[in-house]
């Protein structure tokens, strides 16, 4: 029987024919990948800031809000400044562009700038002490205002003798916080006394009123982030006297009222800040449902006024605190 020897012409015909056709499938499988999200309409896991075009000394506390989430976040991270006067259609065209999963706002311009955007991008918003009755809270807002918790728990510690805080608020703004003040006194046994005022006129009457029948020995009195009730060139001028005359512990959620006299303050770290509302962002590119509510600050530091705390026959001892006055 006749040996028969292999047709080497064909033989290599037929695989330069199969790796072609191996080529082709694995480029294609290639370019189906790189575009599947645009065409799927998938966002990825890059992060957005938006926040407000302004000027010193505001634009430093935001560059350190987002080197903190720079730090945190595990995607990219995009910066946009935001104007008073912005293009709402150019701003969506290119987070869509550049692939942007969730949306970090700072500040009410980039919250603002944040509400226009199509529902299918995740919000989280910070660098405000509250949203504007305006604009509709889309995610979850985690506020300048220190926690109080907090504040109530370093009033204790500095000032154990007191048994009662009053507060005087602005309702529009702060209704949210005093919620949330009630809940945290009363777990720490304390007496929490808080009066509405609408005007600055309203707020000193409260405040003459409480400083009437003030008790040194058991009574505090506590300044929020308020635009009226702690208004830096009518109130606290008047708080401070009164205050300083009758040896009565005043607080706030404001660093510089403790440089003036104030006995100490919570206030933003805000690289820490940054970090946190990073983690925030990430649980919603992991598909965990934001919640739509503000939450206080619990990323703080402390400032201390130990010429106050001496006058108010206080510990002077500066342990723990993070900013002392005077310097």
């Amino acid at each position: 029987m006749p040996r028969t020897f292999p047709d080497h012409g064909a033989m290599l015909l037929h695989l330069f024919r199969l790796l072609l056709t191996l080529m082709l499938a694995f480029a294609g499988a290639a370019r189906a990948q790189v575009e599947a999200p645009e065409s799927q309409g998938g966002a990825g896991n890059v992060v957005a800031v938006l926040y407000p075009d302004i000027g010193e000394p505001y634009r430093s506390v935001f560059s350190s809000i987002i080197d903190g989430i720079e730090s945190e976040a595990r995607g990219g991270v995009i910066r946009y400044a935001v104007g008073d006067s912005f293009d709402p259609q150019a701003l969506a065209a290119e987070l869509k562009r550049r692939r942007v999963g969730v949306v970090i706002a700072l500040g009410r311009n980039g919250l603002r700038a944040a509400n226009t955007l199509n529902r299918d991008i995740g919000v989280v918003a910070g660098g405000i002490v509250s949203a504007p009755e305006d604009h509709a809270l889309r995610g979850t807002l985690i506020s300048l205002a220190p926690d109080p918790a907090l504040l109530f728990a370093r009033l204790k510690s500095v000032a154990p003798r007191s048994r009662r805080v009053v507060v005087v608020f602005e309702p529009r703004q702060n209704n949210w916080l005093i919620a949330i003040a009630r809940e945290a006194a009363a777990k720490q046994g304390l007496e929490l006394v808080a009066l509405e005022a609408s005007d600055i006129k309203e707020a000193a009457e409260h405040y003459r009123d409480f400083f009437a029948a003030a008790d040194g020995r058991r009574d505090a009195l506590w300044l929020p982030q308020d635009r009226i009730t702690a208004n830096a060139s009518t109130i606290l001028p008047l708080v401070l006297q009164a205050s300083w005359e009758q040896g009565i512990v005043v607080f706030s959620s404001s660093v510089p009222h403790v440089e003036r006299g104030v006995l100490f303050a919570l206030y933003p770290d805000n690289v820490a800040l940054g970090r946190k509302l990073a983690a925030e962002a990430a649980n919603i590119i992991e598909g965990i449902a934001p919640a739509h509510a503000m939450q206080p600050l619990r990323e703080v530091l402390a400032a201390y006024n130990t010429r106050t705390a001496r006058r108010l026959g206080l510990d002077t001892a500066v342990r723990e605190f993070d900013l002392i006055f005077p310097d």
